[in-house]
């Protein structure tokens, strides 16, 4: 079984926002392999399915994204998985708008919800996809900028990479890590 945990903000005012793509990336997957996303279980939004014939749990933490790290310790604890059976989905403000970035471990490279899952875990040793937002303005606050929208020219952009972080996520199922390194990075 593989655990896929889309980071971002609960509540509606969070929609559509850079820090929210991991959500978007859920809800993605949710739609192309029919996974409802609606049970609330280990303090996050979970569905159950099958994608490539592999069970998976589909999970977007509710405890907002500066505590991920507790509904992901649940969801390992719960179901008894390995490390090598979790794959987290996050933006990543380092890279372009639309990026994608798989990596097999790695630190959290600043971002608060990739810490508290390292604290919670007590490793990097497990997988993520970083889709990028694009870099700050320089005279705007880290905060106002991750938790604002994508412009217009920005969102088709961002829906595409949504749709590749969905086809990593596959090709890792049916391959591996290293395969969706090489045909997505």
């Amino acid at each position: 079984m593989k655990i896929i945990v889309g980071l971002g903000n609960p509540t509606k005012e969070y929609a559509g926002t850079r820090h929210n793509v991991g959500f978007s990336v859920i809800y993605n997957i949710s739609d192309a392999y029919n996974i409802p996303v609606e049970t609330k279980k280990h303090k996050a939004l979970i569905g159950k399915g099958i994608i490539e014939g592999e069970k998976v749990i589909l999970a977007m933490p509710q405890t907002y994204m500066n505590l991920s790290g507790e509904s992901v310790r649940e969801l390992m604890d719960y179901y008894k998985c390995d490390l090598s059976d979790l794959i987290v989905i996050y933006d990543d403000i380092s890279l372009d708008v639309g990026k994608l970035r798989i990596r097999a471990k790695g630190s959290a490279g600043g971002h608060n919800g990739i810490k508290n899952i390292i604290a919670q875990l007590g490793t990097q040793e497990f997988t993520r996809i970083k889709i990028g937002v694009g870099e700050k303005p320089a005279k705007m606050d880290l905060a106002d900028y991750v938790l604002g929208r994508f412009s217009k020219e920005e969102q088709p952009i961002i829906r595409e990479s949504a749709d590749r972080a969905r086809e990593a996520v596959c090709e890792m199922i049916t391959h591996d890590v290293a395969s969706a390194m090489n045909k997505f990075n």
